[in-house]
């Protein structure tokens, strides 16, 4: 039995060999435990249990040897790795991929939490984390981390969950057909929240409606008593309360400006950096200030609390926590980046690009206050997965960048070239065939005063203008200096 203050762990030996159907290598102890999971050797926290996946690159198995020697307490393995002692502390199984899911079942199984499942054309990352803020003042709260929201990121997930979560949130990914199939069934959840239904992987569906029924795949892991959270002003809104419906789900809230939305907009200030907000939720009337800007993240933030109330928590204390809101890294982060002569602001929307989710950081950029010889710039990658429409979709989005009154804009990659080539000559910054060739000259031309916005899909590899603007804070250079010169 556990000491009375002692710290459960996230599993035990025993429970871990019960959970996947394993055998333990000889030698290891009964009472062995593990404080975390991971799947990457290189991340992995002393403590953890080290997951040998087989991936279409890697076998996680050639990582074994690194990941005990950098402190994993265990390893599962479908096979003995050859850099490892007879006496290594080993969990074997038929299949790691399958044992992990294994985990993840045994995880949600032996929880009583409430769950809530994210997923939606754009916006899934943000929402998720603004559920995760809103929730963890009431009780204990688990959200899964960064973008894990794929085929190893949900059960991965879902292994680290502790066991007392009151209340789950999970972020559900996809760009093919059957891949929130699979992993609703895992999660299980009480409320989904499908956030909006866009031309996002546009390549792999064909139409708009293949992509909302692929989104809508996220009911079939819920039971009838489960609630859907939809956007209200989204067009594929009536298709996705049909196949709610045709699961069996009885309860719907819609959220929007829609005067028949249950979680309604009634009304907001957009500011530079964060927005006030006055809405109707579920009949009460809120008012709150969101701590990040942009239309998008107001809208998200009904979805946010309509999911809060659906789960049993209180919306009044969740829209106090939206002071706090921050954007998660690509996703609209912002940064103060000094110059010697002064400083410029850096909006990190790198991570990933549709024509919607262009627009909001647009339309963000377009409200952002600049100094006094400063300019909004807009440094944009292609968006990808898009098909045969991706040139004219890049070609659409000049407009919202005059209407912005974005002064400068540089392009990267062979679809945005058409982005560039549809502005007037004296917004054209410059355009270059990738990132890595357009990041100096980016770097060259930002000065004080600037805003300067990074969008584009992760394959652009955006981030790469990302670094080299951050590459230029001279913020800690006399701590550098001082450093350098041994004090």
């Amino acid at each position: 039995m556990a000491a009375p203050n002692a710290v459960m762990p996230l599993w035990t030996a025993a429970e871990l060999a019960a959970a996947t159907g394993g055998r333990w290598a000889s030698g290891v102890a009964g009472d062995r435990a593990v404080s975390g999971i991971s799947i990457d050797s290189r991340t992995l926290v002393a403590g953890d249990l080290f997951v040998a996946l087989v991936g279409p690159t890697h076998d996680g198995h050639d990582f074994v040897g690194k990941a005990l020697a950098a402190g994993a307490s265990a390893a599962l393995v479908h096979r003995r790795p050859s850099d490892t002692s007879a006496d290594a502390p080993l969990l074997m199984v038929r299949d790691t991929m399958a044992a992990l899911e294994a985990v993840a079942a045994a995880a949600r199984a032996r929880t009583e939490a409430r769950f809530v499942a994210v997923t939606g054309s754009v916006g899934k990352t943000g929402t998720k984390e603004a559920l995760r803020l809103a929730l963890e003042s009431q009780a204990v709260t688990y959200a899964s981390q960064g973008n894990l929201n794929n085929q190893w990121g949900v059960p991965l997930s879902l292994a680290r969950m502790p066991r007392d979560t009151v209340y789950g949130v999970f972020e559900l990914g996809m760009n093919h057909p059957g891949e929130i199939r699979a992993l609703t069934r895992q999660v299980r959840p009480d409320v989904a929240v499908i956030t909006t239904v866009e031309a996002a992987h546009l390549e792999f569906f064909g139409t708009v409606e293949a992509i909302a029924d692929a989104k809508a795949e996220i009911f079939e892991g819920m039971n009838r008593a489960g609630v859907a959270v939809l956007n209200r002003d989204n067009a594929q809104y009536d298709r996705l309360v049909g196949r709610a419906k045709a699961q069996g789900l009885a309860r719907i809230i819609g959220f929007g400006r829609h005067p028949d939305a249950q979680a309604r907009l009634i009304d907001c200030t957009l500011h530079s950096t964060c927005s006030a907000v006055t809405a109707s939720i579920l009949g009460e009337k809120l008012e709150y200030c969101i701590g990040t800007p942009g239309i998008h993240w107001v809208i998200n933030s009904l979805a946010v609390l309509a999911a809060v109330s659906a789960i049993g928590a209180d919306p009044r204390s969740a829209a106090a926590s939206f002071a706090g809101l921050a954007a998660p890294k690509g996703r609209g982060q912002r940064r103060r980046i000094a110059l010697a002569a002064g400083a410029f602001h850096l909006i990190d929307e790198s991570y990933n690009a549709s024509p919607v989710a262009v627009r909001a950081a647009l339309a963000v950029l377009g409200r952002a206050t600049t100094g006094p010889t400063g300019r909004r710039i807009a440094v944009i990658g292609d968006m990808l997965e898009l098909g045969e429409a991706g040139p004219r979709l890049h070609a659409e989005l000049a407009p919202d960048i005059l209407r912005a009154g974005v002064d400068l804009v540089f392009t990267a990659g062979p679809l945005s070239a058409e982005l560039f080539k549809a502005l007037p000559p004296e917004r054209r910054g410059a355009h270059a065939p990738d990132t890595t060739a357009l990041a100096p000259i980016v770097a060259g031309a930002v000065r004080p005063g600037d805003v300067v916005l990074v969008k584009g899909s992760l394959g652009s590899r955006m981030s790469v203008i990302v670094d080299a603007l951050v590459a230029l804070d001279q913020s800690d250079q006399p701590a550098l200096q001082r450093a350098a010169n041994g004090g």
